[in-house]
């Protein structure tokens, strides 16, 4: 198998455990958590686009949006709006000085729906795979 090839199976097979874990984060009240997750699979997923679509190994990028473009998929309007939006569950996860004021937009409510959005976007992807 070649370097390409291994790069690919590893981003869609990881994108499928993240996936996983965002659900039980979302099931265990780890609403922030599950979010940064749910961003964490699209990431997964469009990096592995970005293999096969290019034959070139993904970017150390996370903006979701731009990794769409890399990997050359076309997006809506609502599909750009959403990964705009998903990319800031990365940077919200990660860093303490905003850390709190997105625990705290994480209402079960607002989790709900990025959760299922992502999971739309993730299915739409994985149609794009080869």
């Amino acid at each position: 198998m070649s370097y390409l090839a291994k790069q690919l199976s590893y981003w869609r097979k990881s994108a499928e455990e993240v996936i996983k874990t965002a659900d039980i984060l979302f099931k265990s009240n780890r609403l922030d958590a599950c979010l940064f997750f749910c961003h964490l699979a699209l990431e997964k997923l469009l990096k592995g686009l970005v293999v096969q679509n290019t034959n070139a190994p993904a970017p150390p990028l996370h903006d979701l949006t731009k990794l769409a473009d890399i990997a050359q998929i076309a997006l809506s309007s609502k599909q750009k709006q959403d990964l705009r939006t998903i990319t800031i569950f990365n940077i919200a996860g990660r860093y303490d000085d905003i850390k709190l004021s997105f625990y705290k937009k994480c209402t079960p409510s607002f989790t709900k729906k990025y959760s299922d959005i992502t999971k739309t976007l993730v299915l739409w992807l994985k149609k794009s795979y080869h």
